[in-house]
């Protein structure tokens, strides 16, 4: 009988069964593990406030114009918190990253779930129809993209600055309100970490990286995401 519980699989040796129970009682850890972080990072006290209400531009998907939207703004009625990732794409480029493109497609499906708790978007260097059209070649249907091409969002939240990295840098954060007044709340750093500069600092919220950690092969050490579906 297992030390957890009582199932098998077809075909199964006792040797397995011991080594999946070792393996069991790490995932339980991991999982505890998780739930820890978590309540610390719900436990964070507020950040600073935010000192510029930043101006992004976002495509009016009625009209087709390029209209104004305020940081503030981007927290839906009845909300008090926003979900803001920078998504590296720089108005030089000729084609997204990659990565951010892969984590995005993965949230595409889940958006308007995020969105029955907090506001949720994409914010990207480049000008906006650009960034639009990129969503649009992806199939984005939910996704809120937003562009930063005129305010300093993005230096002014670490996620632009000169490094071996780039110039772009993929950034989470969430911005809360209280009181009436907006504050920033957390930010990934790992990225920043120099003993964890993985690019893949994100893997909780990134579908992708999980499934082939399900694998005999893992996710490896060297293998990226290419453009195609």
């Amino acid at each position: 009988m297992s030390r957890f519980h009582e199932k098998k699989f077809p075909g199964e040796s006792e040797a397995y069964r011991q080594a999946r129970d070792r393996l069991l009682q790490a995932e339980l850890e991991l999982r505890r593990k998780v739930g820890e972080v978590a309540a610390l990072r719900q436990s964070l006290p507020l950040g600073g406030a935010v000192a510029s209400d930043y101006v992004f531009e976002e495509l009016d998907s009625a009209s087709g114009r390029v209209v104004e939207v305020r940081l503030s703004r981007l927290i839906p009625e009845g909300k008090s918190t926003l979900l803001l990732y920078n998504f590296m794409y720089a108005p030089d480029w000729d084609k997204a990253c990659p990565l951010c493109t892969s984590l995005a497609d993965g949230w595409e499906g889940n958006a308007a779930y995020v969105a029955e708790h907090a506001g949720f978007a994409l914010v990207a260097k480049a000008p906006i129809r650009k960034f639009v059209e990129w969503g649009r070649q992806r199939g984005w249907e939910r996704l809120r993209l937003l562009s930063s091409e005129k305010n300093s969002f993005n230096a002014d939240y670490n996620a632009e600055f000169e490094s071996s990295y780039g110039s772009q840098h993929p950034v989470m954060h969430v911005f809360t309100r209280r009181d009436g007044r907006l504050h920033h709340f957390w930010s990934s750093e790992v990225l920043y970490c120099k003993l964890d500069s993985d690019p893949r600092h994100l893997d909780t919220t990134w579908p992708l990286w999980n499934l082939l950690d399900f694998t005999p092969e893992g996710r490896g050490g060297d293998w990226y995401p290419k453009y195609e579906k």
